[in-house]
């Protein structure tokens, strides 16, 4: 057995795992709703439509229905690629992060982020594009600099392909779909408790309690320490609490109250460099011949810190109307905060008077602040139209989103002092640090907050349907739009500085003098319209073949709310949406007695509207990027006892009229984006006993996409495979004991590197965890 099951009484009869996702109405209706709910209705009236066909038994990895109420048929009946990735596989591979989650997926790849920057919270691409800002929570857009965990997560939903109609703007490839525990009709707790390496603690507990008949609650707490393999100075801390409450289980009407709360206190790592690596390129032949850095090495200061303050409160209302016919909405609070300051490594150089090999030093403060509040309400149905029998999810959608910046600057440590309010302040020293001996004893001054601060604001009305239309037995017609209004409004400023290389020169003549800020007040609206369309065709009851059609818009600014008035900048207000349009051709089977899932997937993404250079040098979107891929994937039982999941990814991608200013460097592919990503977890249970293992495969991903010769530092992340190990031992029905190691035989690579090539991130060197699981 993948897991163990404990329970004091048989459990009642439960929510669908679509109602499961899709999520209450209005707060002010939410006690109108319970106190009008009509009196229960004799069970052959409670019916509901079958927008999710019967299917045999889901157990272990693989799920047959989405908890996404916008797909109103069976994953085996959905013409897309959509993976399902349940807690009882994260349990095995002990899956702390949203990011160890999302290994099982191929096709993802993670990011560092910009030069002496690093990106915050979960970065990373799927198909070529990016899809840090199309993270979402049972079904509605998550913000914020987050680490998620999985310590409140029932599954993750990996969607890819243009999603505009599912979720509006800037699905270029797709969207991430995490889906909360909820309170539920039954009685156990959970606890699991683990040690591991690098000193790492970390304790979780799901308490669920039936308060009576038709009510019940639940608690999931977390709570973790530790480092990080190969780092000694780089730490995770942080804890966590979701409480929910479920009223009306088991009646026509339910309603559900629940929250999230996340604190985490990390010393982040700014990587190291990549000097040595197999690969690394430098003009200057000392440098060039220089070996590799201790993997230990931090290039930071006792005062890098990390602090995220992340809180969600969520209501959702279910109403059974009669007829078929069910009422879900959702409302959200959220709002989330992060603070950090890191010291990043950049350039390379000798030291004139030592000789010494040194490496640049940058300091990166950023104080962000993001708040949501939003409502989704849908109708679900079934009806026949013309004799033929329609699936129907419509419904709307209201989100207000804003994220302010604070801004900083290091100063100058030269010549020119930054001018903040009149007044002269120093600017901060950041002395180079020897290359394979830095001192945490270094001082490292704290980046100044300017005022010159970015506040940015979006409103979205939306409205959407979802439609199934049943042709025959054998063909379905899948078709879904979204049509969305989509405002928003960029405030910030610019501190004008003076003295050499300032700004007041750009600002004087418009009557800004030294230290004062010159404001800026940009806004960009306009419709959006998203569509999807699909075929499907069932040749057998437990196989289908689906050709599918899909777009996406992208406005400018949508990915942090930040317009521009440069006419070289993506986020220019006066540009139009990116367009996103996708083709995929794909076959589903379900095997061995309906427990095996195999599919595969051909498709083909198109991309235009980037930021580009005509004959005369002039910026235009004319940009375009195409990602042609092949996806092939298996989950489900072998045997009663075989479990497994694979993924395989083939995916091409190129770039064309994308020209530097010059108009002598083209960019022709797209970084990160590996030829090949594979990913296998399987296990088997002997009795007692449960040994599992996997891989993980991502070919070479370019950095270095460009027509120009030269590229210093490292030009790609080399080829990588890793294993991982896992074995576990039932002492009782109550108790289980679980080993896991990564990286099994002590791997040596790069897990992903700045934009620059000069920095990275090592993947975690052999790790071993030793957790218990006991249910009581």
């Amino acid at each position: 057995m993948s897991h163990i099951k404990s329970r004091k009484h048989a459990a009642p009869a439960r929510l669908s795992t679509t109602a499961l996702a899709l999520l209450a109405g209005s707060l002010p209706g939410l006690a109108l709703a319970a106190e009008n709910a009509p009196a229960p209705r004799k069970a052959e009236e409670q019916v509901l439509p079958t927008l999710k066909a019967t299917a045999a038994p889901e157990s272990g990895f693989k799920a047959d229905t989405s908890a996404n109420i916008k797909l109103t048929q069976p994953l085996l009946d959905t013409p897309k690629t959509v993976q399902v990735i349940k807690k009882e596989m994260l349990q095995e591979q002990g899956a702390a992060s949203l990011m160890d989650a999302l290994r099982n997926t191929p096709g993802i790849t993670m990011q560092l982020g910009e030069n002496g920057n690093t990106s915050a919270g979960d970065t990373f691409q799927m198909r070529g594009f990016s899809t840090q800002s199309a993270t979402f929570v049972d079904g509605m857009r998550d913000l914020g600099a987050v680490t998620r965990d999985t310590f409140n997560l029932e599954s993750v939903e990996v969607v890819k392909g243009p999603s505009g109609a599912d979720i509006g703007r800037g699905a270029s490839a797709g969207y991430i779909n995490l889906i909360s525990k909820q309170a539920q009709a039954d009685q156990f707790n959970e606890l699991n408790v683990s040690l591991g390496t690098a000193s790492r603690k970390r304790a979780t507990l799901d308490s669920n309690v039936q308060l009576g008949t038709n009510t019940a609650a639940r608690v999931n707490v977390m709570v973790q320490d530790g480092g990080v393999e190969g780092r000694d100075q780089v730490k995770n801390k942080g804890w966590g609490v979701a409480p929910s409450i479920a009223f009306g289980l088991n009646t026509p009407t339910r309603v559900f109250l629940y929250s999230q709360h996340l604190r985490q206190d990390n010393v982040p790592d700014g990587g190291i460099p990549t000097t040595g690596m197999q690969g690394f390129y430098n003009a200057d032949a000392r440098i060039q011949a220089a070996s590799r850095v201790r993997r230990e090495n931090f290039y930071g200061s006792p005062a890098d810190h990390e602090k995220v303050d992340a809180d969600m409160f969520s209501a959702r209302l279910e109403m059974d109307l009669g007829g078929g016919t069910q009422l879900k909405s959702l409302t959200r609070y959220g709002r989330t905060h992060m603070e950090r300051v890191l010291t990043g490594i950049n350039g390379l150089s000798i030291n004139a008077g030592t000789q010494a090999l040194e490496v640049a030093r940058t300091r990166q403060r950023v104080d962000q602040r993001n708040e949501i509040l939003g409502n989704q309400t849908h109708v679900v149905t079934g009806f026949k139209l013309g004799g033929l029998q329609n699936d129907l999810s419509a419904g709307f959608e209201l989100l207000m989103e804003t994220q302010n910046n604070r801004g900083f600057t290091n100063g100058s440590t030269s010549t020119v002092d930054v001018v903040l309010n009149k007044a002269k302040v120093p600017g901060i020293a950041l002395p180079n640090a020897n290359l394979y001996a830095p001192n945490m004893a270094d001082v490292l001054g704290t980046p100044i907050a300017t005022g010159a601060d970015t506040d940015g604001r979006s409103l979205t009305q939306a409205l959407y349907a979802f439609d199934t239309l049943h042709i025959s037995q054998q063909l379905k017609l899948n078709a879904g739009l979204r049509v969305e209004h989509y405002s928003l409004r960029t405030n910030s400023s610019t501190l004008v500085t003076g003295g050499t290389g300032g700004n007041l020169a750009t600002y004087k003549p418009l009557g800004y003098d030294v230290g004062s800020f010159a404001p800026s007040h940009l806004t960009s609206s306009d419709w959006l319209k998203s569509w999807n369309l699909g075929l499907v065709y069932k040749p057998v009851a437990e196989g289908t073949v689906y050709l599918s059609l899909a777009n996406s818009l992208t406005p400018p600014g949508g990915d942090n709310f930040a317009l521009s008035s440069s006419a070289t900048s993506q986020a220019n207000a006066a540009l139009d949406p990116q367009k996103t349009s996708n083709v995929e051709l794909g076959a589903k089977w379900e095997l061995l007695d309906r427990r095996l899932n195999v599919s595969a997937a051909l498709y083909h993404t198109r991309n235009e509207g980037q930021v580009s250079y005509d004959d005369l040098k002039n910026p235009v979107p004319m940009g375009k990027t195409r990602v042609t891929g092949l996806e092939l994937s298996a989950v489900g039982q072998i045997t009663n006892f075989w479990q497994v999941s694979a993924g395989i990814a083939r995916m091409k991608t190129r770039q064309s009229d994308q020209w530097s200013s010059d108009r002598t460097t083209e960019t022709v592919g797209v970084r990160w984006s590996p030829d090949w990503t594979a990913t296998v977890w399987t296990s088997y249970t002997f009795g007692d006993i449960t040994l599992g293992g996997g891989l993980r495969h991502v070919s070479e991903q370019k950095r270095a996409i460009t027509t120009a010769t030269a590229a210093q530092n490292m030009p790609s992340i080399p080829a990588y495979t890793v294993a991982d190990l896992m074995a576990s031992y039932a002492w009782s029905k109550t108790l289980k004991f679980q080993l896991n190691v990564g990286n099994v035989f002590d791997k040596t690579y790069i897990a992903s590197l700045n934009n620059s090539g000069a920095r990275m991130k090592l993947g975690a060197e052999r790790n071993v965890s030793l957790s218990a699981n006991l249910l009581f």
